[in-house]
């Protein structure tokens, strides 16, 4: 009984990672959301959001790492995976400290705190890869409008966890 209960987990899985990377590529056919390079919704982490809930922590870091190795390979840019994996490990690592000490009903809050630390890691990574802290000084913009999408994809996870057992 154990390996089908493996493999169910296993497909489980993968339907997430298919979702996001589902919703991933939609995202990147959408005109920007506001003029602000860099800011956007980030459709794909309902899934993540939703993964850091209802599975695993190792089940939900493997369905961030397949979301963005395959993002990135969809979306023809490697340079995006430094600043994809930077911000998104840090916003993973928050949301799973979180996830253990709350319950769904703290999706919002805590896809908020993950959105923010998401924006913190990729701001490092901009300061690493173009050697320069001036990039800090858009840091606030990107927080704002971090603030704003996490509170959105935190709300559809939450919502998606009240439908799907």
């Amino acid at each position: 009984m154990p390996h089908k209960q493996n493999t169910r987990r296993l497909a489980e899985l993968s339907v997430l990672v298919a979702v996001s990377l589902i919703m991933f590529v939609i995202e990147m056919q959408l005109p920007p959301v506001v003029p602000v390079p860099g800011v956007k919704l980030g459709l794909a982490n309902i899934v993540t959001v939703f993964a850091v809930y209802k599975y695993a922590p190792h089940e939900a870091i493997l369905v961030f790492l397949a979301r963005v190795l395959l993002g990135s390979l969809f979306a023809g840019n490697v340079q995006a995976l430094i600043f994809s994996i930077s911000g998104g490990a840090l916003c993973l690592l928050g949301m799973i400290a979180i996830s253990r000490i709350t319950d769904k009903d703290m999706m919002i809050p805590a896809s908020v705190i993950g959105a923010v630390l998401h924006n913190i890691g990729q701001t490092a990574a901009a300061v690493f890869v173009m050697n320069t802290t001036a990039v800090i000084a858009y840091l606030p913009y990107l927080l704002f409008a971090g603030c704003i999408a996490g509170a959105f994809t935190g709300a559809c996870a939450y919502a998606v966890s009240k439908r799907i057992p």
